[in-house]
């Protein structure tokens, strides 16, 4: 496993990032921070793609917890049922919907203790809603996240949260923002699982990946 990258490499690195791509975005479809929440809840184990073309039609109707809850259980199962484990998935939005509902004026609360306590919604899914709809710089490390730290030396850790961690010890603080998404963008189309795309990789001059398909 290469070595953490140090901090004048790791500043390259996010600048080269920054500068083909300023303002990067999450690919899931959303209208509001319900609907955001929702959607990342949903794409466990699952695409983005996937996700988007099932809740189009949906948070066009259930866009609130309180619609969601109309709405009911067998309706939403009809909306998600192409997305893997829809069942327990629609369970666990009609769960949540509820619990807004009633502990939270139908309003998603903006800590992590408490988007984590909803049914369905981990600590990836919290940093996610916390970074993209309240601008915190919280880092939702996922599968790619996971495989580009570790792979290149930008942050390496054993799991998500070591992960995590290392992202917040040691990319400089004017790119924490960002962060997360251009590193799941960069392992979702260049350092990809099995073919990763050396050749064309826009900092492959100052990743640590020994194996580089050049």
């Amino acid at each position: 496993m290469p070595k953490q990258l140090p901090y004048g490499t790791l500043r390259e690195i996010f600048t080269r990032f920054q500068t083909a791509d300023a303002e990067p975005q999450g690919e899931l479809e959303h209208v509001n921070a319900y609907t955001l929440v929702v959607a990342v809840a949903l794409s466990a184990q699952a695409t983005d793609k996937g996700v988007n073309k099932a809740t189009r039609a949906l948070f066009a109707i259930a866009d609130t917890p309180q619609k969601m809850l109309d709405l009911g259980e067998e309706a939403l199962i009809g909306h998600i049922k192409t997305i893997g484990l829809y069942r327990n998935k629609a369970k666990n939005v009609i769960k949540l919907s509820r619990i807004l509902v009633e502990n939270y004026g139908g309003e998603v609360p903006n800590s992590r203790a408490a988007l984590e306590s909803l049914p369905g919604v981990g600590r990836k899914t919290a940093n996610v809603v916390l970074n993209m709809w309240w601008g915190m710089p919280t880092q939702a490390v996922d599968t790619h996240i996971f495989r580009v730290g570790n792979r290149t030396g930008i942050a390496i850790g054993k799991d998500v949260v070591a992960v995590e961690r290392a992202i917040e010890d040691h990319i400089p603080a004017d790119f924490q923002h960002h962060a997360h998404h251009w590193l799941i963008l960069h392992g979702r189309y260049h350092c990809k699982a099995r073919k990763p795309m050396c050749s064309t990789c826009l900092i492959r001059d100052l990743c640590a990946f020994e194996e580089k398909t050049l």
